[in-house]
This record gives structure tokens, sequence and C-alpha cells, in this order.
């Protein structure tokens, strides 16, 4: 058995902002807009073994969208060689606002 890569912190970093500019191509069906540009993404970590976990809120509690979201996450995060395995956790605190959203996605909603 081989031993297990040793990684830094910036190596870590680098792989995580890769795995959320792949989360940018998972679009809200609802708005048409991704969903880091919306806010949604709250949280990735990922450890060295490859064990990434994605913390994430959606726009309102009853979201009919959470299974199909969850599902184009591990999509998108499938051809990233260091990701192992995906967990996508829902979470309600804080709770979602506008204010969450980029530039670019409340421009694109027209939302002052």
């Amino acid at each position: 058995m081989s031993e297990a890569k040793e990684w830094s912190e910036a190596e870590i970093e680098e792989i995580k902002e890769e795995i959320l500019t792949a989360l940018e191509t998972v679009i809200d069906p609802e708005l048409g807009i991704d969903i880091v540009n919306l806010g949604l993404i709250y949280e990735i970590d990922f450890n060295p073994e490859g064990n990434t976990v994605v913390k994430m809120t959606l726009t309102t509690m009853g979201c009919p969208l959470a299974d199909i979201l969850t599902e184009q996450i591990h999509q998108a995060v499938a051809d990233i060689p260091e990701v192992k395995n995906v967990e996508v956790k829902l979470v309600w605190y804080p709770a979602w606002t506008t204010d969450k959203m980029s530039r670019y996605a409340r421009i694109a909603l027209g939302i002052r």
C-alpha cells in the first residue's frame, strides 16, 4: 500500500478553488444562475484522502431542487482527480438572502 501524499495548505486551497470553479457549472434551473454566484455554497472541505464536503443552502427551505442540485454537484466535481468522495450537506444557517448573491447574479436577475 502506498503512503498517502502530503498536501500543503496551498495545494488544498488550490483544489478547493478547482472545486468551486466546477460548481459554477451547476445552474439553478428556476433562476438560470449558477449556485456559486447565487451564494448557495457556504463552505468546501477537502482532505488529503480526497473526501470532500460541500456545505450549501437553498433559496427556500421547501425548494424542490435539492436532489437535482446534489446530483449536478456530484457530476460537476467528478472530473477532478483529487476528489474521491463527495458529500453534499444542506445547511439552513445562516439563512440565505439576496445579499449572498454576487454582483453578476443580482444584475442578471434585476435585483439592486
